[in-house]
């Protein structure tokens, strides 16, 4: 049999990542679950929630006063539909029940309620004689900076679809302009995504695109190497898919949630490779402070010295944010998020006047910015010493996450409140950073995996039966955390027991209800509905479209092909591919052996077989748009030797199931 009649047909599933998984949706679908199950707080919630009156200075409306300096003008209705007709962002459908002048209903945090009371402040604002932003059309702000000519834009929002809106309303309100260049202030799609929605014919050749050093390789490669478990967790912690009212989705903490269209990468033109480096562009003069390793492996600050204004990127916004983010990533490291905003104080502290960042309101006043740097800056290196402290003294994660409490100067200070990260996780990534998973007590060294656990606690409980009725009990008493604890062991012994999902649904519910955290509250209530209802087949967001998909280097196709190869399936095989590159004038050698693959541009020559093409026909392949087999019959890639070995590599291939069971075993 010739190699054309065997080789495996190469679609994009079956060689990288650029597909939508089996169970989605290739779309930009936004899909709202319904709340037909949805239980009212309970009065340990109600006490729970009322307490926060009682802690927290409500009477403080200073965050209420910057979110609102500046206004110029507001769209009426802010819904963003993709080309197919489909809603991708609206906040419409938080304004009617998030209002100014609205209590906090009994099923939400009063401190959360606020700050989605604030993320509603939305349109057109001056930030200073220069500097505007439009807020709330994505999770992101939108930052315009007015040169001689045209505009520098800042952080282009996630969706290409809300971009484009924001864009033409600035417009349509100040005029049209030409757009001179684009800052990607860090890594993280919602910064970069939308950045093809500012160029709708398609033109921007002439434009400046400016990032952090690294700034590709971290932005492709966080959606590739664990993209697709990363995105599934996103799923619980963004909470898009939640139903908008007062017992869904109420603010993501950095706003009010994530927009859903397509996420697009112009990949930059400059990278800044050192701290003081000084760009001008169309009479704009910046100073650059490169911070990695903080909020993201790449990413950098912004100093106007002729206006004394200091864009922040996400490195200090209006809460804590996250040593470890809830969808999952590499652990931050907090020490180093202290002393680069230490160094940003003592860069800028004596003159800044106006401060301003990626999310948020800004802060003005150079009396107010730098306690409040202060303040950031504190949090960070708070839950950094005090959690290596405890740790040294013994406790581990869990424990140091109860004992932790901040001083009343940070505990009381809005700007760094949990909104997003919070006490009780960042000091847990704190201790799984320098200390990892294992705790130091042998019983954590080799204890049973969930299912298997939970199948011996039900057992020792007294059966099913027994554990539902204690379980029960402890919900109607309000131990809502112990709930989850006991009930996951039911649901995790016997999937089918709609009962006990059900009830483990109802105190995840409670506990969405009580979380002050906007992520926090996506996890229980999403949660909650995949218990009652099941896992979604659709929704959310896609982050690994055809322009991040371009911008992959061969190491990173080829690690993550690693990362798919089933052991099971190569183990005891033995072979070879060469891959030459006819546009980058690179050869890379594959080799699998001893159920690994390995890659490398040491190439033997000796490999069995020879693939020879371009890396824009490896794209094409990977985008769908041709597959192997044709691409060998029209002659884009050239084989020489077995191309059976070719076929059984990509038999050995996992595809990754989008839609796996996180709730459930």
């Amino acid at each position: 049999m010739s190699f054309k009649q065997t080789l495996l047909v190469s679609t994009l599933c079956g060689l990288a990542i650029a597909c939508s998984p089996e169970g989605t949706s290739s779309d930009t679908d936004q899909t709202i679950i319904t709340t037909a199950d949805s239980k009212p707080a309970t009065e340990y919630t109600q006490q729970v929630n009322q307490s926060y009156y009682d802690q927290l200075p409500f009477d403080d409306v200073r965050d209420f006063e910057n979110a609102q300096r500046g206004f110029m003008a507001s769209e009426e209705s802010v819904h963003v539909e993709n080309a197919d007709g489909q809603a991708v962002w609206s906040l419409n459908e938080y304004s009617t029940y998030i209002t100014q002048d609205t209590a906090a209903p009994d099923t939400v945090n009063p401190s959360l309620w606020r700050n989605a009371q604030l993320g509603m402040l939305h349109g057109l604002f001056q930030v200073d004689d220069n500097i505007y932003q439009i807020r709330g059309y994505d999770l992101t702000n939108i930052t315009f900076v007015k040169g001689d000519t045209g505009w520098i834009v800042f952080d282009p929002l996630l969706s290409e679809e809300t971009a484009t809106r924001a864009f033409e309303f600035l417009t349509a309100q100040l005029g049209e302009y030409p757009i001179k260049a684009v800052v990607y202030s860090h890594s993280h799609a919602d910064h970069y995504g939308g950045v093809r929605g500012l160029f709708k014919d398609g033109s921007y050749d002439d434009v400046a695109i400016i990032a952090p050093e690294h700034f590709a390789d971290h932005a492709v490669s966080e959606n590739v190497i664990a993209g697709n478990a990363m995105g599934r967790r996103a799923i619980l912690m963004y909470g898009a898919m939640l139903p908008r009212n007062e017992r869904g989705g109420i603010n993501g903490g950095l706003g009010m949630t994530v927009s859903t269209g397509n996420v697009g990468l112009i990949e930059p033109t400059q990278e800044i490779i050192e701290s003081g480096e000084v760009v001008t562009i169309d009479g704009v003069e910046m100073v650059f402070q490169l911070t990695p390793g903080t909020e993201a492996p790449a990413e950098m600050n912004t100093y106007f010295p002729q206006w004394k204004a200091l864009w922040m990127a996400e490195n200090a916004t209006n809460t804590l944010h996250n040593v470890l983010t809830l969808r999952g990533a590499l652990v931050r490291d907090p020490l180093i998020w202290a002393r680069y905003l230490n160094e940003t104080i003592a860069l800028w502290g004596d003159e800044v006047e106006v401060k301003f960042q990626s999310h948020h309101w800004p802060v003005w006043g150079n009396e107010e910015i730098v306690p409040y740097l202060e303040k950031q800056r504190d949090i960070y290196k708070f839950i950094h010493d005090q959690s290596v402290r405890l740790m040294n003294h013994g406790f581990t994660g869990e424990e140091i996450s109860e004992m932790l409490r901040l001083p009343e100067e940070l505990e009381n200070n809005w700007a760094t409140r949990g909104y997003y990260g919070t006490l009780r996780h960042n000091s847990r990534a704190v201790y799984q950073r320098y200390m990892g998973w294992y705790t130091g007590n042998p019983s954590d060294l080799n204890n049973y995996p969930p299912a298997e656990a939970a199948q011996r606690y039900i057992a020792f409980m007294g059966g099913e039966q027994a554990t539902m009725e204690k379980t029960l009990q402890s919900f109607n008493a309000g131990d809502y955390r112990w709930v989850a604890e006991v009930g996951k062991h039911l649901v995790f012994n016997n999937p089918d027991n709609q009962d006990a999902k059900n009830l483990l649904a109802d105190a995840y519910e409670q506990l969405g209800y009580q979380a002050e955290s906007g992520p926090w509250r996506s996890v229980y209530l999403q949660g909650a509905f995949e218990l009652r209802n099941g896992v979604p087949t659709s929704g959310g967001t896609k982050t690994d479209g055809p322009d991040v998909i371009r911008a992959m280097t061969p190491e990173m196709v080829f690690d993550y092909l690693a990362i798919r190869l089933n052991y099971e399936k190569a183990e005891g095989a033995d072979f070879s591919i060469q891959v030459d590159f006819t546009d980058l004038g690179e050869s890379h050698e594959l080799v699998v052996k001893n159920a690994v693959l390995n890659h490398s541009q040491h190439v033997t020559g000796n490999s069995d077989v020879k693939l020879k093409m371009s890396m824009a026909t490896l794209n094409r392949i990977q985008l769908g748009e041709t597959t192997l087999r044709d691409a060998v019959n029209d002659g884009s890639v050239e084989l020489e030797g077995d191309g059976a070995i070719v076929e059984n590599f990509f038999a050995m291939l996992d595809e990754f199931s989008f839609w796996f069971n996180i709730v459930t075993p």
